[in-house]
C-alpha cells in the first residue's frame, strides 16, 4: 500500500526536516510539505493531498497535532479517508486505521468527543436553569441597550464563528470552486461538490454562494470565481463537467466517474440514467479537444 506523508511547521523559523526524515524511514516514498497554523482547517497543501489520495492509500504523520490540533478535525479528516477506501497512520502516536488496534483506538477517541460534547450541553443548560431561579437575565447588557459598540462586536463575533465553521468545510469546496468557477455556472458547480457528500453535508447554490463571497472578500478565493459564467453549448456543457470531476481528481477511474454522474442525477447523451465508462471517456476525449482538460 502507498503511504503518503505530510509534514507541518507553523512558521518559517521551523523547519519540517525531522518530520520528512522520519517520514522516509517509516517507507513514505511521497512526502509534502506545508507551513500553516494547525488551528486552520483550510490548508491547500493537505485539501490537496486528501483529494488526490485513493483506495488502499495510507496518510502518515509523525504526530497527530502535526495533521489536527482538535479531536473534531482529526475524526473529520479519518472519515474523509475511510470514505476513499484510505487509512491513516501517526507514527508517535497508536493510531493506525489499518489495523484492528488502530480502529478500536479511534473508536475510542470518537466516543470520548461524543461524551465531552454532551458534558458541555448539560452543564449549559444547568447553569441556565441554575440562573434563571435566582432571577437573573441572560444576555448581554450592551445589547439589550442597543449599544452601537456592542452590537458590532457581536457581529464581529458571529462574522469570526461563521468563518470558522467554513474552514471546517473547505477541503469539500474550496478546490472546485477554484477549478470550475467561472467555467461552469453554480448549478453545475453545486451538483459536483455534492456528487460525494453524505446527505449531511451537502450544499445549496444560496448557502455556497454565501461562503464563496466571504472567502473572497478575505482573500482566501480571487474575485473571479464569482464572474458571470460565460454561455456554453449545449453539447459542451456534460464534457464541461465531466472534465472539472477529472480536474479536481486527476485519479479518478471512469467508473468512479459514473458513480459521481449518477449521484449528481445526470443523465447521458442518450438522455439514459445508468452512465457506462465508454460513454465517461467518449466525453472526456471531447472535454480534451474543447481544451477543458489540462
Amino acid at each position: 500500500m502507498p503511504l503518503i506523508g505530510y509534514a507541518r511547521v507553523s512558521t518559517e523559523d521551523q523547519t519540517p526536516l525531522p518530520q520528512t526524515q522520519a517520514l522516509k524511514s517509516a517507507g513514505c516514498a511521497e512526502i509534502h510539505e506545508e507551513q500553516a497554523s494547525g488551528g486552520n482547517r483550510a490548508r491547500p497543501v493537505l485539501a490537496r493531498v486528501l483529494e488526490r489520495i485513493g483506495k488502499g492509500d495510507t496518510l502518515v504523520v509523525v504526530r497527530i497535532d502535526r495533521l489536527a490540533r482538535s479531536l473534531s478535525h482529526l475524526l473529520e479528516v479519518i472519515e474523509r479517508l475511510e470514505a476513499k477506501g484510505a487509512f491513516f497512520r501517526s507514527i508517535q502516536d497508536p493510531i493506525d486505521t489499518g489495523s484492528p488496534q488502530g480502529k478500536f483506538t479511534l473508536q475510542v477517541l470518537g466516543a470520548a468527543a461524543e461524551f465531552e460534547r454532551a458534558l458541555i450541553r448539560e452543564r449549559t443548560k444547568a447553569g441556565l436553569a441554575s440562573a434563571r431561579t435566582k432571577g437573573r437575565v441572560g444576555g448581554n447588557p450592551g445589547l439589550r441597550a442597543k449599544d452601537p459598540a456592542a452590537l458590532r462586536k457581536v457581529q464581529l463575533a458571529r462574522q469570526d464563528g461563521y468563518m470558522e465553521r467554513l474552514n471546517e468545510t473547505a477541503q469539500d469546496w474550496v478546490p472546485h470552486v477554484r477549478r470550475l468557477r467561472p467555467d461552469l455556472a453554480w448549478e453545475d458547480v453545486v451538483r459536483i461538490i455534492n456528487g460525494p457528500l453524505p446527505e449531511a453535508r451537502r450544499w445549496t447554490q444560496s448557502r455556497l454562494l454565501r461562503a464563496v463571497k466571504a472567502y473572497v472578500r478575505d482573500g482566501f478565493l480571487p474575485a473571479e470565481v464569482l464572474a458571470r459564467a460565460g454561455r456554453r453549448e449545449t453539447d459542451d456543457r456534460l464534457p464541461a463537467i465531466v472534465a472539472g470531476i477529472k480536474g479536481a481528481d486527476p485519479d479518478i477511474t471512469l467508473q468512479a466517474i459514473c458513480t459521481r454522474l449518477q449521484a449528481m442525477r445526470e443523465r447521458t447523451p442518450r438522455g439514459r440514467t445508468s452512465w457506462q465508462p465508454s460513454s465517461v471517456k467518449m466525453l472526456l476525449e471531447r472535454a480534451e479537444r474543447l481544451g477543458l482538460l489540462d
